[in-house]
């Protein structure tokens, strides 16, 4: 196992198409629940602890050799917003290609030719920590760094917010990345059927306006 495989996978400029999505900042902006670094990050505390913890152990499950159609199924299940859905496939498509290029091998061959319109993107990503060498819980580090990275990246943007101080509410999660990606990749070891299945109403609320808005500055 190379751990360096993990920093290419978290890196933000490996092309999974993150770039292009807020993880919910956007429609939190527009109704005014993240104006500072305070609230953004009592936001990526609240992703984290919800729907982080809710993909990064699917991502340890399909690292640790649980079948990817079954989990597919299981984040179907865990995402009640359409528009949440479309996202995490459009997600996990763009990454299955990147992923093939990068570290090609049979299992992701048969997800990509299983799921030709995308599987969801935690899946994929943890059947891509697992062809790279990497194991559940790196798995569950990538998703649950994504998770918290991919909103603050994005706030930056949305509200001109200093990037110093938005790299410093990533760095106090630290402990709670930690607590989040090891309760995943125990939850990896037990069945499907007991993964975290934690719920954000809010972001699924946020996630179905903002797909409606005329224009907006992210995907979702």
């Amino acid at each position: 196992m190379s751990r360096a495989a993990l920093l290419v996978l978290a890196d933000g400029r490996f092309p999974a198409g993150g770039h292009a999505h807020s993880g919910g900042a956007e429609p939190a902006v527009e109704a005014g629940r993240i104006r500072n670094a305070e609230d953004l990050a009592d936001f990526c505390r609240g992703r984290l602890n919800t729907a982080g913890l809710t993909a990064a152990a699917l991502a340890a499950a399909a690292a640790h050799g649980h079948d990817p159609l079954a989990l597919d199924e299981a984040a179907d299940a865990r995402t009640p917003s359409p528009a949440l859905r479309a996202t995490a496939r459009k997600l996990g498509r763009q990454l299955m290609r990147a992923a093939r290029a990068t570290w090609p091998g049979p299992e992701l061959d048969a997800l990509a030719l299983a799921r030709p319109r995308g599987a969801h993107q935690p899946v994929v990503l943890g059947l891509t920590a697992r062809a790279a060498g990497l194991g559940p819980e790196d798995a569950a580090y990538c998703a649950a760094y994504e998770s918290a990275g991919g909103p603050a990246t994005a706030v930056v943007r949305l509200l001109s917010l200093n990037p110093f101080e938005a790299t410093a509410v990533l760095a106090r999660l630290a402990p709670d990345l930690d607590r989040i990606a090891g309760l995943a990749a125990a939850a990896a070891r037990g069945s499907i059927e007991e993964l975290p299945a934690a719920s954000a109403p809010l972001l699924d609320i946020g996630a179905e306006a903002h797909a409606a808005r005329p224009v907006r500055l992210f995907a979702s």
